[in-house]
């Protein structure tokens, strides 16, 4: 008791020093979290390859500093990549893994001397566009009001900021990513963002097997950029051992538009008014059709067109994949993919399998694992 309680004492000496404010996130993100917790992604079966030592810690919880503390003595750099999406309708679960896990994360990487951190941002930190024009790392990162999930990635980037300030010693990457895609995460991003409504045989029944669709929606305004998780993981390995510093804009080129997502597709677009779109979206998550809500348009639609010079003039990262091979291998994916061999990422056995863990993002009984 007196070893955890010292511990835990540790730990908030280390928290306050990298916490100056939190801003944003609402009096729930402030509460503690709630008995369900979440459930970090476990490891897959069979056998482990070369180097890897897995460990499962849900770092919501408030005695994970102590966990963290031991698995990152002697690490020569750390990659904080958690986060959770669902359950949306619950913010304290969400913040508890998002807000104050990502804090003991960063007081385990000071108080075990860990002298490099590489942290996984998003394109959704950024404050709504102006305009078209594609913005460096200095635009601002206040987040779109609006979005949840873009309040909470702001948050933790003010939580940097203190952590930069105060300890100029430990070596700091931003990851700022644009929408991350694969062929593996597709059929559990279908779960999370599509909803019981749209199972893969529909999407297969209607060509997205061969990544393509006959009709298109096409949202007007709604300019967007994508990555391929390989992509954005060969910089995040890149980050670790080169001597990045600071924030990197990662997307593949080119953005995806309302007149060129169609072409991509191979089908017909159908223009469609945002506010529709919103209202449509806005209907169906409040009588639980859906699992998102409508901030994830006033998101879509107002992150900026990033300019991804800095990384690739100061770590030679090119994007491998380009963006409409991007957007056709993920279809494929939702429509026929397997996923992977983990709770998160795992594909769907049939129309009632996904059915079910959409129904669990709706309700936030997942607690992140559906």
């Amino acid at each position: 008791m007196a070893a955890g309680g010292a511990r835990d004492q540790d730990a908030c000496r280390h928290r306050r020093s990298i916490r100056q404010h939190r801003f944003s996130s609402g009096p729930r993100a402030r509460r503690r979290p709630s008995g369900r917790g979440d459930r970090r992604d476990r490891p897959p079966p069979g056998p482990r390859r070369g180097k890897v030592r897995w460990l499962a810690l849900d770092i919501s919880r408030p005695g994970a500093f102590g966990e963290l503390e031991k698995a990152f003595r002697g690490c020569a750099s750390v990659v904080h990549l958690a986060w959770l999406i669902q359950p949306e309708r619950a913010a304290v679960v969400t913040a508890a893994t998002n807000v104050a896990g990502s804090e003991r994360v960063f007081a385990a990487a000071l108080a075990t001397g860990v002298p490099t951190l590489v942290y996984a941002s998003s394109v959704g930190t950024y404050r709504p566009r102006e305009s078209y024009r594609p913005v460096g790392e200095n635009w601002p990162t206040t987040g779109i009001e609006r979005s949840p999930y873009s309040v909470q990635k702001a948050t933790v980037e003010r939580l940097l900021d203190s952590l930069e300030g105060d300890h100029p010693g430990i070596r700091v990457a931003r990851l700022r990513p644009a929408i991350v895609l694969s062929a593996a995460a597709a059929q559990s991003q279908a779960r999370y963002f599509l909803g019981p409504l749209v199972p893969p045989c529909l999407l297969r029944r209607l060509g997205a097997g061969e990544g393509r669709l006959p009709v298109v929606p096409a949202v007007r305004g709604l300019t967007f950029q994508l990555v391929h998780s390989r992509d954005a993981a060969a910089f995040a390995a890149a980050a670790t051992s080169a001597q990045a510093r600071g924030a990197y804009n990662i997307a593949a080129n080119p953005p995806i538009t309302p007149e060129t997502l169609p072409d991509m597709l191979g089908g017909r677009g159908v223009a469609l008014s945002p506010a529709l779109v919103r209202a449509v979206i806005g209907a169906a998550y409040r009588t639980r059709l859906a699992p998102i809500s409508p901030g994830w348009i006033d998101l879509a639609r107002g992150v900026p067109i990033m300019d991804t010079g800095r990384a690739r003039r100061e770590l030679g990262w090119v994007p491998a994949v380009e963006t409409s091979t991007v957007l056709r291998e993920w279809l494929v994916g939702v429509s026929t993919g397997r996923g992977e061999e983990t709770p998160v990422l795992r594909g769907a056995a049939g129309w009632l399998d996904h059915a079910r863990g959409a129904r669990r993002a709706l309700s936030g009984r997942g607690g992140g694992g559906i």
